[in-house]
Order: structure tokens, then C-alpha cells, then sequence
């Protein structure tokens, strides 16, 4: 009996909560091969290899969500943090603005916009 997508996906969460982003990517990964359109999963993935440092891969990821959901603040956020972990500053900060138009209560996405409009270029 193979596992339904729902179930992949619930197995990968679980991992993401426990501590074990690696072992998440493996259900995650099946669950993104049935439904590649599915905004919940590919987010779930992107915070996985976010968290296994794998940048280019979260970068991917939410870059995904976003093409199925461009209104998604979070997606912003995280397509944020994965850029700046590569180095790409200034288009990470144009990422945090978004997020932060689109939630402006969220103090977590104005501090990020702040440290990187203070940090000097290089």
C-alpha cells in the first residue's frame, strides 16, 4: 500500500518539528513529486533545506510558493533569508520589504530590512 501524499507530507512536518530537516526532505520530496503545486508542501521543503543549509535548494523552493502564491508574506521572508545566506543582500532586503508591505505588524521582517539597510557595503 503506498502512502498518500497527505500522509508524506503530515510524516515530513513531523520531522521538521522533531528536529530532523534531513530526514523531512525525504517524505517532503515524494509528497512535491505528486503535487508540485501544492504551496504547503514546496514551503515545508524550502524550510527543510533551509535548515540542512542547502540555499540554493530553499531559494528554489520558495520561489515556487511564490509563483503559486505571490501574495505570501512568509514566502518573502524565507526566499529572503535564503538569498542572504548566499550573499545576495540586496535582492534578500527587496524580498523582506515585500513580506513587510504585505505584514506590516511583523517586527521579525522590519529588523531584517533594518540590519541590512545599516550594514555597509562591501
Amino acid at each position: 500500500m503506498s502512502e498518500s501524499t497527505y500522509s508524506l507530507f503530515r510524516k515530513g512536518k513531523q520531522h521538521l518539528e522533531q528536529g530532523m530537516a534531513a530526514q523531512a526532505t525525504v517524505a517532503l520530496e515524494k509528497a512535491k513529486a505528486r503535487e508540485p503545486d501544492k504551496a504547503s508542501i514546496r514551503e515545508a521543503l524550502g524550510i527543510a533545506y533551509f535548515r540542512i543549509k542547502r540555499w540554493k535548494e530553499a531559494e528554489a523552493e520558495f520561489r515556487a510558493v511564490l509563483e503559486l502564491s505571490p501574495a505570501d508574506d512568509y514566502a518573502h521572508y524565507a526566499l529572503g533569508r535564503s538569498l542572504e545566506k548566499q550573499g545576495r543582500d540586496a535582492e534578500a532586503n527587496g524580498h523582506y520589504k515585500l513580506a513587510s508591505s504585505l505584514r506590516p505588524e511583523s517586527t521579525t521582517y522590519s529588523s531584517r530590512i533594518r540590519d541590512l539597510d545599516s550594514d555597509p557595503e562591501p
